[in-house]
């Protein structure tokens, strides 16, 4: 699904679009059979007596559990799902598994009290929520943050430089996991850590010192107030709203590795990530395949100095392997049935995430999990943002065109793996249906956002509508942020008069969604479209049409590049 600033009559945000100027109680699931009241609070996971796990009903707590670790009936053992779902909730270097661990109010309330939680989004302005699909359905962005902070003897002792133990720390792991609205496939982008990007203007909330907006490295985003500032980057840089973000640093990842236990990874060649002036991240491996996990673990996602060009490009390309093979381990093995299992990575998530206040329970990350577990394998893909070097290659930069493809995607919701659709008959568009006169479409300025809105855009093109002869257009006055332009329908039987619409003013058919969120037909004026009545398709680089990341994203599938070895920089090798 695409961003959008559409919202439904009592959802507008109340901001009026500026004229332009001139000239310019929860029950728990007993063993035998019944519901049994544990008071527990309404967030918690329902537990089973007698040593059952915190694994809830399927609805939450309207029947029994059909499959389940601990949760069992009379004499029947639990089934292979439950333990998938268990499976699944250590998706992303570990931090997406945190229930299913131990039963007990008690316990519960301790896993609860482990995470730290923090703003989400510390900018001047946000983009508008994707609306909903034609079945209620949105996608989910979640934001992976891994910090460099040297905070604690720990991390200073596995990320090296006592130096910098007063430095705020930086970003230097960024992901954005997208879950599709339909939850039939997964795409996660990198953006490596020295690409130079504007941060916006963002406020600390524990001290109120407000970080004025810059350009720099967008690891740097971490130190203007905390992850919110690194979110608000994200939006800006993207276009993509952002639901959640976890952040973990150096002590968790070893912590969960740990727990968790080996993930297989592959090297073509002998590797020494040291040197003489004392780079590198230590990472010893001979050629082959190896299980790492712990501190090995950290050094596999830390290490630069060794991979392909010795750059961040190669270290994302390390980590998007082992993100893949942690995924197929989880999925086809059996590590994570054992109770102590369970409780230790339990413990050493919750002990490890920041996370964002609406996501800060046992209960939201476990139901999280669930919706990860959707996804098949084969429909999961990492790829990197497409980039270029900067002047005297000292950081990167976005590559015009192709990231902006990459990031409009994710956007208007089409898997990186070209797969959607695919094997399926493409049906004859509809015609238009209804005179151009009686075509009720109501026009809205979606620019608003950290630039500022453009103003008078809904009354623009509006004019342009009433000159195309479509009389029954009207304006909506309030105001709200989206990327892309887009032109929404309640009903599928307006689809053919909404494609009319779109071709008259150049639009690409990809900008032409039916929502449930709306009640009539409505064209939101996104940031794509700031001046001027004719659609700059240039401007969105296909116009959103882009169906595949392209090769310069360097996309790899979880489940058809598992032989995948990473690349050894020969000076790198013994």
């Amino acid at each position: 699904m695409p961003q959008s600033g559409v919202r439904g009559e009592g959802q507008r945000r109340g901001r009026r679009e500026a004229e332009p100027e001139p000239e310019p109680k929860r029950l728990g699931w007993a063993a035998e059979g019944g519901f049994e009241d544990k008071g527990l609070p309404p967030d918690a996971p329902g537990w089973a007596p007698e040593g059952g796990s915190n694994v809830p009903a399927p609805d939450g707590g309207g029947g029994p559990p059909e499959d389940g670790l601990g949760a069992h009936r009379a004499g029947r053992p639990p089934r292979r799902r439950g333990r998938r779902v268990l499976r699944w909730t250590a998706l992303g270097l570990g931090v997406l598994l945190v229930a299913g661990a131990t039963g007990g109010y008690l316990y519960y309330q301790h896993l609860n009290s482990n995470l730290r939680k923090e703003a989400l989004d510390l900018g001047p302005g946000g983009l508008a929520k994707p609306e909903p699909n034609a079945f209620g359905q949105t996608p989910m962005n979640i934001l992976l943050v891994g910090s460099d902070g040297r905070n604690s003897e720990k991390n200073i002792e596995l990320g090296g430089a006592r130096q910098d133990a007063d430095r705020k720390p930086l970003a230097d792991v960024q992901m954005l996991l997208h879950v599709s609205a339909d939850r039939s496939n997964m795409s996660v982008i990198s953006v490596p850590r020295d690409t130079r990007v504007d941060i916006p203007q963002c406020t600390d909330p524990k001290d109120g010192h407000v970080y004025p907006r810059t350009t720099a490295a967008i690891n740097e985003s971490l130190q203007h107030g905390g992850p919110g500032c690194t979110v608000a980057t994200w939006k800006e840089l993207t276009g993509v709203y952002i639901d959640h973000f976890m952040m973990v640093d150096f002590s968790g990842v070893v912590d969960m590795a740990d727990a968790v236990g080996g993930v297989p990874v592959c090297v073509d060649r002998n590797v020494y990530s040291h040197d003489s002036k004392g780079h590198g991240s230590g990472l010893k491996l001979t050629k082959g395949t190896h299980s790492v996990q712990g501190v090995q673990a950290l050094q596999w996602l830390r290490t630069r100095y060794g991979f392909e060009d010795n750059t961040d490009i190669g270290r994302a390309k390390a980590q998007h392997m082992y993100m893949n093979s942690m995924i197929r381990q989880l999925k086809q093995g059996t590590k994570l049935t054992d109770p102590v299992q369970l409780r230790d990575l339990a413990e050493a998530a919750t002990s490890a995430l920041t996370v964002d206040d609406g996501l800060g329970s046992v209960k939201k990350l476990y139901d999280l999990g669930g919706d990860l577990q959707r996804v098949p394998t084969k429909r999961i893909t990492m790829a990197t943002m497409p980039w270029q070097y900067g002047p005297g290659e000292e950081y990167v930069l976005p590559k015009p065109g192709e990231a902006e493809a990459t990031f409009a995607m994710l956007r208007n919701d089409v898997a990186l793996d070209g797969k959607d659709g695919a094997g399926a008959k493409k049906k004859p568009e509809p015609a238009a249906s209804t005179p151009k006169a009686k075509l009720d479409v109501v026009v809205q300025n979606g620019t608003d956002g950290a630039r500022g809105p453009a103003g008078g855009r809904a009354n623009e093109l509006h004019a342009r509508l009433l000159a195309l002869g479509y009389t029954g257009a009207h304006t909506d006055s309030e105001l709200t942020s989206r990327a892309d332009t887009a032109l929404v329908y309640p009903d599928a039987a307006q689809r053919g008069d909404a494609l009319a619409l779109a071709k008259a003013l150049g639009l690409p058919s990809g900008a032409v969604r039916e929502s449930s969120a709306v009640s009539t037909m409505r064209l939101v004026v996104g940031n794509d479209w700031r001046t001027g009545t004719e659609y700059p398709a240039a401007a969105g680089g296909d116009g959103g049409s882009a169906q595949q990341a392209p090769k310069s994203a360097d996309p790899l599938n979880a489940e058809k590049d598992s032989s995948a070895c990473m690349k050894v920089n020969p000076q790198y090798s013994f």
